[in-house]
C-alpha cells in the first residue's frame, strides 16, 4: 500500500471550510482496504474510517432512523438492517475477505451516566461484537466504547473475558483510551478503542497506542468551528431545539462555569473558547448544551454564563432571581454534527429528537480518522518473527501526520 495522501490538518480544513459536500472521495490506495462496520449508528465512524482509506464493503445498524441516515451518506455500502444477532448468515459470508471490522456497540450499560449494570441488554452487545469478529476472521478489528469500560475496576472481569475470547479466536489485543480533543475534534469526548490483530500476520500491536498518540492533532475551539456554519436561525444552520432556557432556584455549583447544573435541566453551557464538553445522546429538549449567541458572534461582549456563575460563587447573586438573557438559545443539530466534525453536507434523517440522538451516539469522525490511520499504517509494516516477538519497534516510524514521509 502507499502511503496517505491526506493527512489530519487537510481534513480539518476541509471540515471548518465545509465547500464540499459529502459523501467525499476517501484516500486511494493501489489495493483496496475492505471493512465491514457493525454498530454503524449514523455512519460517523465509518465516515472517519472511509476517509482514512478504508472502503466499507458492508454495514449493520438496528435503528431505523440512523439506518436511513447511513444509506443515504453511504450509498456503496450494502445495509444490514436489524439486529446484528439476525445478520450472522450474511456475515459469514464475507469470512477470510475483510480486511478490518469496526464497531461500538451499544454502551448504555457501561457508562458512568447510565445504572452500569452488566445485565443490562446492551452490556451483551459487545459479545455480538466478538462473535462477529469470530465469523469474518478479519485482519484487524477496532471496537469503540466508554472510557469506564477501559478503565474501572468493575468491569475487569468484562475485560478478562473479552481478552480471553478473542485470544482463542486468533487474535492479539491491546486497548487504550483516547481524548478526541487531541484528534482534530472540539470536544472533550474520552473513549476506549480495543484493537485487535490476528495472529500470525505480525502486525506491530504493541506499538499500536504510540502510533496513534504520535498522530494527534490540534482542534480548533467552538467559536472557530460554529463561527464558520451559517447563523443560527437561518436556512443552512436552523433553531431545532425551542427547550426553554431558565435559572435553576437551587444550583449545583462546580468550579468551571461549564460544569455543575445552574440552569434548569441537564443542558449545561459550551465553552466557546476552548472544547465542549461530551455531546450526550439526550439533546433535543432541555440537557441540549447551551449556547451565548451574543457572545459568540462578539468575543468583546460579556461571557454572561460565566459571569453569573462567579457571581452565584462569591454570592453576588441569589439564584433563581434573574431571568436568562435571550441571547441565550440551544445548540442546533447543524452545530453538533459538526462538533462531532461530521462531513459538510452530511444528511440525517428522522425527527429533530432521532437527529440529535444520532449525533450524540456517533464516534467523532475525526479521530476514527486518526484510529483508523494508524491502524494501517500498522498494518502496512508487518514485522519479522523476532521483533514481533519481542514487541520492539520505534513508533516515530509510523507517523503519519506532517505531509509526505
Amino acid at each position: 500500500m502507499q502511503k496517505p495522501s491526506c493527512v489530519l490538518r487537510d481534513f480539518l480544513a476541509h471540515q471548518l471550510q465545509s465547500q464540499v459536500q459529502y459523501p467525499i472521495k476517501p484516500v486511494t490506495y493501489d489495493m483496496a482496504i475492505n471493512g465491514m462496520s457493525l454498530f454503524s449508528g449514523a455512519g460517523g465512524m465509518d465516515a472517519g474510517f472511509e476517509k482514512a482509506g478504508v472502503r466499507v464493503v458492508v454495514a449493520n445498524e438496528l435503528d431505523e432512523d440512523a439506518c436511513d441516515t447511513y444509506a443515504a451518506n453511504h450509498p456503496e455500502t450494502l445495509l444490514l438492517r436489524g439486529d446484528i444477532r439476525d445478520c450472522f448468515d450474511v456475515l459469514e459470508k464475507y469470512k477470510g475477505g475483510i480486511d478490518v471490522l469496526f464497531g461500538g456497540p451499544p454502551c448504555q450499560g457501561f457508562s458512568v451516566a447510565g445504572k452500569m449494570d452488566p445485565d443490562d441488554v446492551r452490556s451483551k452487545l459487545v459479545w455480538s461484537f466478538v462473535e462477529a469478529v469470530k465469523a469474518v476472521q478479519p485482519k484487524a478489528f477496532v471496537m469503540e466504547n466508554v472510557k469506564a469500560l477501559g478503565m474501572l475496576e468493575k468491569w475487569k472481569p468484562v475485560r478478562a473475558r473479552y481478552l480471553e475470547e478473542t485470544a482463542a479466536a486468533g487474535y492479539d489485543v491491546k486497548y487504550f483510551v483516547l481524548n478526541s480533543s487531541d484528534y482534530g475534534v472540539p470536544q472533550k469526548r474520552e473513549r476506549v478503542f480495543f484493537v485487535g490483530s490476528k495472529k500470525g500476520l505480525n502486525y506491530p500491536l504493541a506499538g499500536i497506542e504510540a502510533i496513534v498518540k504520535s498522530n494527534s492533532s490540534a482542534s480548533p475551539t467552538v467559536r472557530d468551528v460554529l463561527n464558520s456554519l451559517p447563523e443560527a436561525g437561518s436556512e443552512g444552520n436552523p433553531i431545532t431545539c425551542a427547550a426553554k432556557i431558565t435559572l435553576a432556584a437551587s444550583p449545583i455549583l462546580r468550579r468551571s462555569p461549564y460544569a455543575g447544573m445552574y440552569f434548569n435541566g441537564l443542558g449545561r453551557p459550551v465553552n466557546l473558547d476552548g472544547y465542549s464538553n461530551t455531546l450526550p445522546a439526550s439533546m433535543g429538549g432541555n440537557k441540549t448544551p447551551i449556547i451565548d449567541e451574543g457572545y459568540l458572534k462578539d468575543p468583546k461582549k460579556p461571557n454572561w454564563p460565566a459571569e453569573y456563575h462567579d457571581r452565584l460563587r462569591s454570592k453576588q447573586a441569589t439564584a433563581g432571581l434573574e431571568d436568562a438573557p435571550e441571547s441565550l438559545r440551544r445548540m442546533t443539530t447543524a452545530e453538533a454534527a459538526a462538533i462531532q466534525t461530521f462531513p459538510g453536507g452530511y444528511a440525517f434523517k428522522g425527527s429533530k429528537s432521532s437527529t440529535y440522538k444520532q449525533i450524540g451516539n456517533a464516534v467523532p469522525c475525526n479521530m476514527a480518522m486518526a484510529v483508523a490511520k494508524s491502524v494501517l499504517r500498522m498494518m502496512e509494516h508487518p514485522l519479522n518473527a523476532e521483533t514481533y516477538r519481542t514487541g520492539a519497534l520505534d513508533s516515530r516510524m509510523y507517523k503519519i501526520t506532517g505531509g509526505e514521509e
